[in-house]
């Protein structure tokens, strides 16, 4: 029997037995993502029928890729792949990205993380936004950066160093995560009129710098199959590339 135990929790019953659980999560950007844990395919298929059958669409999910058996029983409910994100681990050491020399462009200084100031970090935020808007389009950045649903970017000066010229700032890197453990490079941008000019390599030179001279070793980020430059940038500095992940969609 399944039941919807709470607004964001079903039960798979059997008996006197919980044998599957679904719940739903809302994202800052405020889509719907659904997880689903079960141990046989049948009680999964019941569950994701009953949720399915309760929620508004378009829902989501996100699956390791290497979890075939995973990814088919949300095939079997109608999900499809949206988008593919490679996870990478990024050394810290520059003298194994060899970003230690990495030179600054010329009139650009990098302000580190915590020091940026909150105006012209939101200005560089919504001209990068509205940049990708007019290409790729910002749905396809990860989760953690797309705006709430009342347009408020989730941005925070302590978590982001930012490269300024002249009177603003024109690039930004945002690091998620705890830092004395396993921080992330949540978002790395560059305005579009400074790109190729070495500004994104300067950041990241900064930020993983400095986390290697607070003792961390490495350093994730997730990348979209589809950005070259990203994928390009993270090889090129000795990043590995340890898995992937597929986010679905059902509309």
């Amino acid at each position: 029997m399944i039941t919807r135990v709470a607004e964001r929790e079903w039960h798979a019953v059997e008996g006197d037995r919980v044998v599957g659980r679904g719940d739903t999560s809302r994202r800052p950007d405020g889509r719907v993502f659904v997880s689903i844990d079960s141990w046989h395919d049948a009680v999964f298929d019941q569950l994701a029928d009953a949720m399915l059958a309760d929620l508004p669409r378009p829902l989501y999910t996100v699956v390791d890729e290497a979890d075939l058996d995973l990814t088919s029983c949300w095939e079997r409910a109608g999900f499809a792949t949206r988008r593919r994100e490679w996870e990478y681990l990024l050394p810290t050491d520059p003298r194994v990205t060899e970003l230690g020399s990495a030179p600054c462009p010329e009139g650009v200084t990098i302000v580190p993380v915590g020091a940026a100031r909150e105006v012209p970090l939101r200005e560089v935020y919504e001209a990068i936004r509205a940049e990708v808007d007019a290409t790729v389009g910002w749905a396809s950045m990860p989760a953690e950066v797309l705006a709430r649903p009342d347009g408020t970017p989730p941005l925070d000066p302590l978590k982001c160093a930012v490269a300024a010229q002249a009177d603003r700032y024109v690039g930004l890197l945002r690091v998620a995560g705890r830092v004395t453990r396993q921080p992330r490079i949540g978002l790395l941008a560059v305005r579009s009129d400074r790109r190729r000019r070495g500004v994104a390599r300067a950041l990241l030179a900064h930020v993983l710098g400095s986390l290697h001279r607070s003792g961390v070793e490495t350093a994730s980020a997730e990348v979209n199959e589809s950005n070259d430059a990203a994928l390009a940038l993270a090889e090129s500095i000795g990043a590995r590339r340890t898995s992937s992940n597929l986010e679905l969609v059902v509309r």
